[in-house]
């Protein structure tokens, strides 16, 4: 682990490579969220708890898990960031995030053929552990990047993540599509050992950031580990004073939350609906596999948009094709609806979430980094809790998840509506930044 350092002491080979290095997460970490959240464990926990449930059950358990995973890491991002901020460690609490999350992502290539409870056990860990691991390393941003190019460092991380979670889907989908071909026993057997490959992708690949990415500069006084509880206590309740504050960066906070439902909801429960409508495996996993093609240049395209006019309306934009996304989405019945759905979210889905990232960034002081993005994700898992159990509740009771996609479309269009009113430059020069 590098020692903190202030940004202005960092030769410039060493600023390359830092930002070289924190976008390399994005490679690493996007494994978990295409491979295991969004494309091969849903279809796999489909085929397992459909031996004993019936097909809108398990759509409805997984959206409640996924709810429930959400929530924890919600409750405990805050504690983490403010813990990682008063220790001045965040990068030792995400490796430990990054092992935890490994290991649980290994395990799910062992669990039982029945055990769909097993599943979502595992999953729900690895999940808590990605995403407060995320809390550590957006936190990371304003410590690499310069002010004036991190709406375009932040895309750039998520078109590393594209890239990187769409290199190993596409070996993934090949293993199990054509088990044969790389002489594997069968489909399970490449399905699970796909959970594997995610897990050695995900800490491989993660190397980089501790090594070259330096621990930011300490701001505060740093704690003792035995006065950390009511240290960390004390900074939350310090920084929830601060936001009631800071009016832009509340403002942003709660539309983020309202559209962020709606995004994150699309990436969760996007495939187990279409296997429910019946579009087969191979056509959802592929469908997402051009995603990930697509959706690096979109991210890079969206960064430029910033820089043309400004990120806050670049988002709205891809808040309305999101709104179009969800309206084509209830009439959904072919595999080449997917298809085109998938192309359509391609455009929008990483530009809009780094630019939400970046100017989150910019309204947060640099003091309560740490602390700030804990309330950050919690804004987001919080969304995450509304949009799976809405989308649940209403496939469970309707029996199908066609009229549970309408619930989304609140959220994109409030969401849109109060982002419009956000002042950056305003919450910016309040924040210092």
């Amino acid at each position: 682990m590098t020692r903190p350092t202030a940004p202005s002491s960092i030769p410039d080979a060493a600023k390359r490579r830092a930002v070289w290095a924190w976008c390399m997460y994005d490679w690493a970490n996007s494994a978990f969220a295409t491979s295991v959240i969004a494309a091969i464990l849903p279809q796999f926990f489909a085929a397992i708890a459909k031996r004993s449930l019936p097909a809108n059950v398990a759509t409805a358990y997984w959206g409640y898990a996924s709810a429930a995973a959400l929530l924890i890491a919600a409750l405990l991002g805050p504690i983490l960031g403010s813990a990682a901020d008063q220790l001045g460690q965040r990068k030792r609490f995400l490796f430990a995030c990054v092992a935890v999350g490994c290991v649980t992502t290994g395990l799910l290539a062992v669990a039982p053929f029945t055990g769909w409870r097993a599943l979502l056990g595992l999953f729900g860990v690895a999940f808590v552990a990605f995403a407060m691991g995320n809390v550590l390393y957006d936190s990371l941003l304003p410590s690499v990047a310069p002010a004036g190019e991190i709406h375009r460092i932040s895309a750039r991380g998520f078109a590393y993540g594209y890239v990187g979670g769409g290199v190993l889907l596409a070996l993934n989908l090949f293993w199990i599509l054509k088990p044969a071909l790389f002489h594997l026993p069968s489909v399970d057997f490449a399905t699970r050992l796909s959970f594997l490959s995610v897990a050695l992708w995900w800490f491989g690949f993660s190397l980089p950031l501790f090594r070259h990415v330096p621990e930011p500069e300490q701001t505060r006084e740093r704690v003792v580990a035995s006065q950390l509880a009511r240290a960390v206590f004390r900074g939350l309740w310090g920084t929830l004073r601060s936001i009631r504050r800071q009016p832009e960066l509340m403002r942003f906070l709660i539309a983020f939350w309202l559209y962020s439902d709606g995004i994150g909801t699309v990436i969760k429960m996007a495939t187990i609906y279409g296997s429910e409508v019946g579009i087969g495996m191979g056509d959802l996993i592929g469908a997402l596999l051009m995603v990930q093609i697509l959706a690096a240049p979109a991210s890079i395209v969206f960064g430029r948009m910033a820089g043309a006019f400004d990120p806050r309306t670049a988002v709205i934009i891809g808040l309305a094709g999101y709104v179009g996304i969800t309206a084509l989405g209830y009439y959904m019945s072919a595999a080449w609806h997917f298809w085109v759905l998938a192309g359509l979210v391609a455009l929008f889905q990483g530009g809009t979430q780094a630019l939400s990232r970046s100017m989150f960034a910019r309204l947060a002081p640099r003091s309560q980094q740490g602390e700030l993005f804990g309330f950050y994700s919690v804004s987001e898992k919080l969304a995450g809790v509304v949009g799976p159990i809405a989308f649940g509740a209403v496939a469970q009771v309707s029996g199908t998840g066609r009229l549970a996609v309408l619930t989304l479309l609140p959220f994109f269009v409030a969401g849109a509506w109060l982002l419009r009113g956000v002042d950056l430059d305003k919450g910016a020069a309040r924040a210092g930044n």
